[in-house]
């Protein structure tokens, strides 16, 4: 299979669904996708961060060697919102080595306070940043003083996930 020409031949659900199941565990194929998610056409990456989030609910594991590069490729900022969006979302359910905490951090910090960035985005990057917390609990009270600065104007997908995590945090602070 050409992943790219079936990225483009069709944009569904079952189109992406195929296309990782294809991709199954196999790391070389799921390289390409990688790649063509980081590709300059819009489109192609758009289609393939979806198809991505499709393998990695089957295969976190495949994400692992890719971590460094698209965390870096989220420091461009110019990326389509689906890209940002599906990789923010993939780096929830992956365990993020200690040489990168601090860049993700950074940059789950900065889509979390930018009222601008899609509810999807912040509300994965408030979920990215609650497991940095767990292993760097002094960031905490940074991430429930921006979570109660937003509650106000907040949507009902950011308060849900708000809630938790601050119910996470008062029980982290219990414990200590």
């Amino acid at each position: 299979m050409d992943i790219r020409e079936s990225l483009l031949e069709e944009h569904s659900k079952q189109q992406a669904l195929k296309i990782a199941g294809w991709i199954g565990n196999d790391p070389q194929r799921f390289a390409v996708l990688v790649e063509l998610m980081l590709d300059e056409e819009y489109r192609v990456g758009q289609r393939a961060a979806w198809v991505l989030t499709h393998c990695l609910d089957q295969h976190p594991e495949l994400l692992q060697p890719h971590l460094e590069r698209l965390i870096h490729n989220l420091q461009d900022n110019v990326q389509h919102e689906a890209v940002r969006r599906n990789t923010v979302r993939a780096l929830q359910f992956v365990d993020i080595p200690e040489e990168l905490l601090g860049e993700t951090a950074d940059l789950c910090f900065r889509y979390l306070m930018d009222v601008n960035e899609p509810v999807a985005v912040r509300v994965h990057a408030m979920s990215v940043l609650w497991n940095i917390c767990r292993k760097e609990p002094e960031l905490s009270q940074e991430l429930k003083l921006i979570i109660e600065d937003q509650w106000e104007y907040a949507s009902a997908g950011f308060r849900s996930r708000g809630r938790k995590i601050l119910k996470a945090i008062a029980k982290q602070e219990e414990g200590r």
